[in-house]
Parts: C-alpha cells; structure tokens; sequence
C-alpha cells in the first residue's frame, strides 16, 4: 500500500513540485496578507501541489509510450515500468486536479480555481499533446504552466493581479528555456527516440546554446526589477548580482565547451540558481 502510494506520488512529479511551492509560497510571502493565517498559506500550497501535481500526472499519463521509449524515463517513471495501471493513474490525475481546483475556489476564490483548471488544461493538453510533439519552441511557450503558480498565489490571496507576481511569473518563464534546454543537450539521442522536435535536434547545439546565452541574460535582467516592484533592499541586490553573473558564466561556460559535462553543470546551477533567488527574495521581503 505505501509503495503504490509512492507511486502515485511520483506522477506529481515530486522534485519539479517543490519548485513550484517555493515559487508560489514566495509570492505569499511579498504579498503578506497570509502570514498571520498559516493555515490558509498551506492551504493554498496543498492547492497549488494538487494542481500541478494533476497536469505533471497528466502529462504521464498522456506520454506513458514516449516515456518508454526514452532512456532518462522509462527506468523512473511508473507508467513504463508498469508500477500502475494507466486508468488508476488517469483517475488519481483528474480527482487530485479537481481537488485543488476546489481548495481554491470554496477555500479563497473563483478567480484562482479558473486559473488553475486553465493552467491544468494547457499543460496536460496544449503543450503536452500539440507544442510538444510539433515543435522546437515547445518549451517556451509551454513555460507558461510552470511558471504561474506565483500569479496563482497572489491570486488566491487577494482576489486580483498585481506587479510583483508577474514579475515573479517573468523570470520563470525566461529561466525555462536556459534550464530545459540544458538538459535536452544532454539527452538529445532520447529525444531523437522519441521523435521530438527539441531544440537541439530541429536547431543543432551550436543554435540552442547560443539561445541558452540570451535567455539566461534577459532572465537576470528582468530579476533587477523586483528591487523597485517589491521594494527589495540590499540582500536581494548583492544576490541577484552574485547568482546571476555565474548563471550567465556558465551559460558562456557551455557554449564555449559544447560538452555534456558542460551542459550537466549548466543545468544543475539553473536550479540552484532559481531556488536560491526565491529564497532571497523571502528572507529580503520579510526583513
């Protein structure tokens, strides 16, 4: 029973998930109102991990073949490994996805049930069934369902939009592709396995890397604009400027090397990158 359990888990996509709280979380933090409510910032973490935990068990469900046919999945996903059935995981998707949605809207309000079943549908089926598999920007724009859950957050909160999350939205959104296509350098031939259309294979490295490099410079430009939007002071500054010069030094580090070893770095310091520049921004935004 606990190892089904595990695996049901692991559809969630457990690892890319806890990003997603310390994303939304960090917008609960700078909007503020949830602080002296700590069951109701939970809440709309559980909410939150209940959604995109639905879309990532989707995208599973949606791409149990691929997966199998791709050596970094099919020894770690369950689907491929036959560790539960394919109709148990697209029930556990659908209720959990419905679950949150609910949270959200008996819980806060309707606006972010709306925008969570909106982010549920085009992960799970715009990006995964149609971007994906036709074309090299998939990631870009499917990077739009990744990054929202800060807009999510604020949302549920307070019932509208604001600056701060969307700002918070945008260096998601542009840390995607630099973070994404790192890991595709690396497990390229997977892809050509699978017949995608990532942008290594459909561009070649030369192109995706030379891409990486500007992402990964607009991503660290556009994080200077939280110092007037939220009124950071000096501890966000002095990391911004830290953790970014050596995202983009790796980022010139891969293109000028084109190894996988590299690109590996690369993409293990893109997450590093992200967790550490949320963490600021919580310990700035509460000092």
């Amino acid at each position: 029973m606990i190892q089904q359990i595990k695996y049901f888990l692991k559809l969630t996509k457990p690892t890319i998930m806890i990003l997603v709280l310390i994303t939304g979380g960090t917008a609960l933090v700078l909007e503020g109102s949830l602080l002296s409510r700590p069951l109701d910032f939970l809440l709309v973490l559980l909410a939150l991990y209940l959604t995109g935990g639905s879309a990532n068990a989707l995208n599973q469900y949606f791409e149990r073949d691929i997966d199998a046919r791709m050596q970094r999945t099919a020894g770690r996903r369950p689907l491929p490994q036959g560790q539960i059935n394919s109709n148990a995981a697209l029930v556990f998707s659908i209720g959990i996805g419905l679950a949150g949605i609910l949270i959200f809207g008996l819980f806060f309000n309707w606006y972010s049930a709306l925008l969570s079943m909106a982010t549920i549908l085009f992960y799970s089926l715009f990006y995964t069934l149609y971007l994906k598999p036709n074309t090299s920007q998939n990631i870009v724009i499917g990077g739009i369902a990744g990054a929202i859950a800060p807009v999510g957050a604020w949302v549920a909160a307070t019932g509208q939009m604001a600056l701060d999350p969307w700002i918070l939205f945008l260096i998601i959104f542009l840390w995607t592709p630099p973070h994404f296509w790192a890991l595709a350098l690396f497990y390229k031939q997977d892809y050509v396995a699978a017949r995608l259309p990532m942008m290594p294979i459909v561009k070649g490295n030369k192109s995706t890397l030379n891409q990486i490099v500007i992402y990964t410079w607009l991503v660290v430009f556009v994080s200077f604009f939280l110092l007037y939007s939220a009124r950071l002071g000096w501890i966000y500054l002095i990391s911004a400027i830290l953790l970014g010069a050596e995202f983009i030094r790796n980022s010139h580090r891969a293109k000028a090397l084109g190894t996988d070893q590299a690109a590996k770095k690369l993409f293990g310091f893109s997450i590093l990158y992200l967790f550490m520049l949320f963490l600021v921004i919580v310990v700035d935004g509460m000092a």
